[in-house]
């Protein structure tokens, strides 16, 4: 792919981003499914991150997770692709007294270098802003300059081996839509009229990126027994299955499954 294309690729997803940011804490980007999985995410990241750490926020949208992190004692550096993604960052950290532990920044994954100091704790990113980046590989360099020896990453992925998503496209005849997680380059997928160019990733082709620099520390899925956002349930079965899914969505061969997953890493060094 020609930079070109790449920089026409990456104006297209954040047109896409900026066109939904005004109501993206909604049910377009924040139902109750997706509040679950950003609540086991949560758990991760108070697993991972001591009080009062020095974070980086890969893709922090309207600054939810963000201002979350700040209100419990974290200092949060916010960035994301989308400049209107950025100022709900901004606004809500204002609301919520937290101006002073977010430093939302209008910089993208795939553009890590602008931020010149290094030393964090640690960097996450929720619910699949980096299967939008168009070089991973790049990403990982960054993370291991930013993250210091002993710091950790967090990341929610979208994930390429979905058996919810398959079943639901069989089930609709829709073939085509079934092989879109299984294509190898980065795939348009639309929202709100516009596009968003992204790549699916399993766990392991993920990690590979980062295994120079990062020790793999845990993967499991997300949504495996649960189905994905988009099909819903009934709250008495959506209980049942998350429960099921914590579980189980971290044992071999089952982690590799769901509409996500999880991945933990630490910074190699001393």
């Amino acid at each position: 792919m020609t930079s070109i294309e790449t920089q026409t690729r990456l104006h297209d997803t954040q047109e896409a981003f900026d066109s939904v940011a005004a109501d993206y804490d909604g049910p377009r980007g924040n139902n109750a499914s997706i509040q679950r999985m950003r609540s086991e995410m949560w758990r991760w990241l108070d697993r991972s991150f001591a009080p009062g750490s020095r974070l980086i926020d890969l893709g922090c949208g309207t600054g939810l997770d963000a201002v979350r992190m700040a209100g419990l004692g974290h200092h949060v550096t916010a960035t994301d692709w989308s400049p209107q993604m950025v100022e709900r960052t901004r606004d809500r950290a204002a609301r919520e007294g937290l101006a002073g532990r977010v430093q939302a920044l209008h910089v993208g994954a795939h553009e890590l270098e602008q931020i010149e100091e290094g030393g964090f704790d640690g960097a996450y990113s929720d619910l699949g802003p980096l299967n939008c980046v168009p070089d991973m590989d790049a990403v990982a360099r960054q993370c291991a300059r930013l993250v210091r020896p002993g710091g950790q990453l967090v990341f929610t992925v979208i994930n390429r081996w979905c058996p919810w998503e398959i079943w639901h496209c069989a089930r609709q005849n829709r073939w085509a839509r079934a092989k879109v997680r299984f294509a190898r380059d980065t795939v348009a997928v639309g929202m709100n009229r516009r596009t968003i160019w992204t790549r699916y990733f399993s766990g392991r082709e993920f990690y590979r990126s980062f295994a120079e620099d990062f020790t793999l520390e845990h993967r499991r899925g997300l949504c495996v027994l649960v189905p994905p956002p988009y099909l819903d349930l009934s709250e008495a079965w959506q209980q049942r299955l998350w429960k099921a899914d914590r579980l189980l969505a971290g044992w071999p061969g089952v982690r590799e499954l769901g509409d996500h997953f999880l991945i933990v890493m630490t910074r190699r060094g001393s």
